[in-house]
């Protein structure tokens, strides 16, 4: 089959990972080296920026302006949170034929990857010679098929390297302390927490992840009896906590274009949680405190594993480069070959197999007691954050 002829365009969406640009620069550059590819847009926030023609020319930044932008956090054309209906698609089209766009390129989620599915499935319906490739990220972890997802890694060791100073800091200053954390209906990345603990009595000492119903009495109770055998206690909790009824134990109700609820966005569910362990202590003078890990595990500079940097890169070369040579719609997953030494690659499964549905830890990940992880868990998890500091202790 001969390689599709015309310009490419790549845009970013959803919320931002440490690693993003990096899937960005490694399409660009390897788009560069294509004859296929007669010119490379980036689109400003994505879908939006599609609509209204804001494009950045990508044929002209240096090699070296462009791995500046790699190394650099969050979006570099902007985000969008935006699902495209009948009329917004048809003005992409319009875009794509007037600019004689072929390829396409969308860095996001599971809510990315079905605007991708949308707009392949308009491409076919409109006898449009067209490739739509979705580039994964998340730091969520939770899209289907692929092993692990790029921008999970980097946030998943800052969230490691977060606890490990809250505990000290815990440990220096004995009370109750509950950090919430991004992730939504998956527990990945509240997970990651468990890296923290180098040695006996280390928090986090508490882990409660989504993929298991939310009980306040039990909560509760969890955190007397560990205040008591330690005198401390250190919780990590998914924002995506719920009830029996799978109702978020807090929620602002918002939602944005794809449906998705806003959960801890407000700092609501860690005070939530922090008025019922007063509760819990009846008067006691105990010291309680609560923090939202909100934007920062996804953004903060230098905070990144080189897994996660060299596998975001390898998923946008890899994305340009199955277009030209195959011309087929997908998504590119990731597939681990082996933990020691760590190995991996690249494959493309269809749009379909992850366009908004999304996953979650397995079983074989959560403790039987429900508010912890297993081994099995700290063996995947290891070697996609890497290597981290040991902390000095007196005695």
């Amino acid at each position: 089959m001969a390689a599709l002829k015309g310009r490419m365009v790549i845009g970013q969406s959803g919320g931002p990972t440490v690693v993003i640009n990096q899937s960005l620069v490694g399409a660009i550059l390897e788009a560069r080296r294509h004859d296929a590819i007669t010119g490379i847009l980036g689109a400003r926030h994505g879908i939006a920026g599609i609509m209204n023609e804001d494009f950045i020319d990508l044929t002209l930044p240096s090699k070296e302006q462009l791995e500046t932008v790699a190394a650099t956090p969050a979006a570099a054309l902007g985000s969008v949170r935006l699902k495209p209906g009948k009329a917004e698609c048809e003005r992409v089209f319009e875009v794509f034929r007037k600019h004689d766009v072929r390829y396409f390129f969308y860095i996001g989620g599971n809510d990315s990857a079905e605007t991708a599915h949308i707009i392949a499935e308009m491409a076919r319906d409109a006898d449009y010679d067209f490739c739509t490739v979705h580039l994964p990220k998340t730091i969520d972890n939770d899209l289907k098929v692929t092993d692990h997802c790029p921008g999970f890694a980097s946030a998943a060791r800052f969230v490691a390297l977060a606890f490990m100073g809250d505990d000290r800091d815990n440990a220096a200053l004995p009370g109750i302390k509950i950090n919430v954390v991004m992730g939504r209906h998956a527990g990945f990345l509240t997970a990651a927490s468990a890296l923290a603990r180098q040695q006996q009595g280390d928090g986090p000492h508490l882990i409660y992840l989504p993929e298991r119903e939310f009980d306040v009495a039990a909560f509760q109770q969890d955190v007397r009896d560990t205040y008591q055998r330690l005198g401390r206690c250190v919780v990590a909790v998914s924002e995506g906590i719920h009830d029996a009824k799978g109702n978020p134990i807090a929620t602002t109700g918002e939602r944005d274009s794809h449906g998705n609820i806003q959960l801890s966005g407000t700092g609501a569910l860690g005070d939530f949680l922090a008025a019922r362990v007063r509760d819990a202590f009846l008067g006691q003078k105990v010291r309680v405190r609560a923090d939202t890990y909100g934007y920062l595990q996804r953004s903060f500079p230098t905070v990144h594993s080189e897994i996660d940097a060299r596998e975001a890169r390898e998923v946008g070369i890899f994305g340009v480069s199955h277009a030209v040579k195959t011309g087929e719609n997908g998504s590119v997953a990731i597939r681990r070959l082996s933990n020691h030494p760590y190995a991996s690659e690249c494959f493309v499964t269809s749009l379909s197999s992850v366009a908004r549905e999304s996953t979650e830890m397995s079983d074989a990940f959560i403790h039987v007691n429900g508010h912890d992880v297993t081994p099995a868990w700290l063996e995947y998890l290891r070697p996609l954050v890497g290597e981290l500091p040991r902390m000095g202790r007196l005695g």
